[in-house]
């Protein structure tokens, strides 16, 4: 079973950097989107259900402004849009998948880069998302949850981690949190257990030749409960073409 996970950083664009090619060829099961930066009426055919896949969708109410998506081969049981927060809801992060043996979740954690305002706006998040996680892991049921959690955990996760240490993305509280929902909570990040020292980055900024120079953060994740992680047997990150500031990761898990 191939699980992918890619900010598109604006299903358009990627679109028209050739994403729907590339995805026709890479025999994925699952594909959770994030950062659609798109609403219902500004889908095409193409976008909403691609060959071969059923496509659902949260957007958000502001136009051109986050969104998440889910793509996958069998159609689910039910899928859940949001997670009942009416002020988190309306951006449209988090949209979950329910299949007979496992669920599939594609979540797009707010950035708190831009300012003091919207990094209040993701601690309130994490702090609400975390009783969420746990409820999950008390379900019983195997979960995989997909997306950029803007969040590098520990300094093999973005390159010049020395110069981020007050940054949003890598502050304290930030890494202990993450530290909390794998050490606490009981969810594994799938990367990490077959590539547990390789210096790999999801997302680059636009400035200062960050992508030429692989400066790069690693803040795309799939975050799972232990059965299905332990069923983990290939993880790799795309970066033979471009289709958004971010890279897909890709995940191949055996079947149960």
């Amino acid at each position: 079973m191939r699980i992918i996970s890619v900010n598109l950083n604006g299903i358009r664009s990627a679109a028209g950097k050739g994403f729907y090619e590339w995805l026709s060829n890479q025999n994925a099961d699952i594909v959770c989107l994030q950062e659609l930066k798109a609403q219902a009426s500004d889908m095409t055919e193409q976008m909403l259900n691609p060959d071969g896949y059923f496509g659902y969708f949260h957007y958000a109410e502001k136009k051109g402004y986050s969104g998440v998506g889910i793509y996958c081969r069998k159609s689910p049981l039910q899928v859940i849009q949001g997670l009942g927060i009416t002020e988190f809801d309306v951006e449209g992060r988090y949209l979950c998948a329910d299949f007979e043996d496992f669920s599939a979740v594609s979540v797009y954690l707010p950035s708190g880069s831009s300012g003091d305002e919207r990094q209040a706006v993701k601690f309130k998040f994490m702090e609400a998302f975390l009783p969420h996680l746990k409820e999950l892991r008390a379900n019983k049921r195997e979960v995989v949850i997909c997306g950029d959690w803007n969040i590098a955990h520990r300094e093999i996760d973005l390159k010049n981690w020395k110069g981020n240490r007050k940054n949003s993305g890598f502050l304290p509280e930030e890494r202990s949190w993450l530290t909390q929902v794998f050490d606490e909570v009981g969810f594994v990040d799938v990367f990490r257990t077959i590539h547990p020292e390789l210096e790999a980055y999801t997302w680059w900024s636009n400035r200062g030749q960050a992508w030429a120079k692989n400066v790069g953060w690693r803040i795309d994740y799939q975050i799972a409960t232990p059965g299905i992680a332990r069923l983990a047997s290939s993880a790799s990150i795309y970066k033979d073409q471009r289709f958004s500031d971010h890279a897909p990761l890709i995940i191949d898990y055996k079947r149960a």
